[in-house]
């Protein structure tokens, strides 16, 4: 969420470091981690450009009053309701949900990035979070669910629970803005020298009224959005690029978000920073050999710490500090059904070393057993 702590002054982005290599550099839609004019505001993190919204609270709302467009207040023709209730000053983290609904924030989003797709000459690097099929998690407690869409579409005549047909609808007009977008960069001849990753940042949820066994979402695995197992946290990665990716080529590389600032690195022919923990992932997107991680590590703070590291076929994962560690084999048993943590000891004593060192202490994410306590 918005902790002011999240980013400090000076950390090395995505965006920062292409910015140094000539590259114009934009964000449009949910930054997520900040509040106008402070130490997280995208302006002072490599961003040239910035359209949307700040605050991750305010993000919940796809019709809001307003947005920020390079730090000036964007007003909207939405009208929100009980507004004096979610407003926290300072914040600007109006949220809810309006009783007016005329602006949708995704198609907004998508016009801002057509028309900068539309301006650039020169190397570029837009950072294009969309929110949608995130719930508005506001809305449920003003009786609506929160798969807020301006319409239906094909779906509005299914036999399907309302928030199911706004998820559905929701995703129709993600990809319907996706080939918009593909279509825009075919015909100012930029597509064959453009690389586009698409991927989320986590598994379904199951927020504002949605199902995820609805749609079989997750398929076999377990979990859902803020659980450490696969079906928490392992996402497709989709990447285009014509004339230098396969089409319809797949690669079974496990990788982590980390690994996108050594690969658009590589891309921009400058080094990433030395403390960087991630991988370039250019060898496996152009079908070429590609080094992997001797482990990844995650962990999750909300209620307990949870920790979990993938270690080749083997999967971790430790609910708080204070419980057994479960251990899973991903080859024979991808949903994670079956702890084989009592058959595998020198596995589970290497992924204990793993979890005390791939860490670094930190003040204000200690590891804890329950939310505020400290572990000792």
């Amino acid at each position: 969420g918005n902790v002011d702590v999240l980013m400090k002054p000076g950390e090395t982005t995505l965006a920062t470091l292409l910015q140094r290599a000539g590259y114009a550099t934009a964000c449009i839609g949910k930054w997520g981690i900040g509040h106008p004019v402070s130490p997280q505001d995208p302006h002072r993190h490599g961003f040239d450009h910035f359209f949307g919204y700040l605050s991750m609270w305010h993000a919940h709302n796809y019709y809001p009053d307003f947005l920020w467009r390079d730090r000036e207040k964007v007003p909207l023709r939405n009208v929100v309701q009980n507004p004096e209730k979610y407003y926290k000053p300072g914040q600007e983290s109006l949220v809810g949900l309006a009783r007016e609904k005329r602006d949708y924030s995704h198609d907004l989003f998508t016009q801002e990035a057509l028309d900068y797709l539309g301006r650039q000459e020169g190397p570029f690097f837009l950072f294009l979070p969309y929110t949608i099929p995130h719930a508005n998690n506001e809305a449920p407690a003003f009786g609506a669910h929160g798969l807020e869409v301006p319409d239906y579409g094909p779906y509005a005549d299914r036999d399907w629970p309302e928030p199911e047909k706004g998820k559905a609808a929701m995703i129709t007009r993600l990809d319907r803005d996706l080939g918009r977008l593909f279509a825009a960069l075919k015909q100012r001849g930029l597509d064959e020298n453009t690389l586009v990753l698409f991927t989320s940042d986590n598994g379904p949820h199951k927020e504002g009224g949605v199902d995820p066994d609805f749609f079989d979402s997750n398929g076999p695995l377990r979990g859902i959005k803020r659980d450490l197992y696969e079906g928490g946290i392992r996402v497709p990665l989709v990447a285009r690029w014509p004339g230098r990716i396969e089409p319809g080529s797949v690669s079974n590389h496990i990788g982590a978000f980390w690994d996108f600032l050594p690969t658009f690195a590589e891309l921009a022919g400058v080094e990433p920073p030395a403390e960087t923990d991630g991988i370039s992932l250019l060898p496996a997107l152009l079908g070429r050999p590609q080094r992997a991680h001797e482990f990844l590590y995650w962990e999750f703070h909300e209620g307990s710490s949870k920790q979990a590291v993938r270690l080749g076929r083997w999967k971790a994962v430790r609910m708080a500090p204070s419980r057994s560690l479960e251990l899973y084999d991903l080859e024979s048993d991808l949903g994670e059904q079956h702890n084989v943590a009592g058959r595998h000891p020198e596995i589970v004593a290497q992924v204990e070393r793993i979890l005390a060192t791939a860490r670094t202490d930190a003040e204000t994410w200690p590891l804890t057993d329950r939310k505020g306590a400290r572990s000792s």
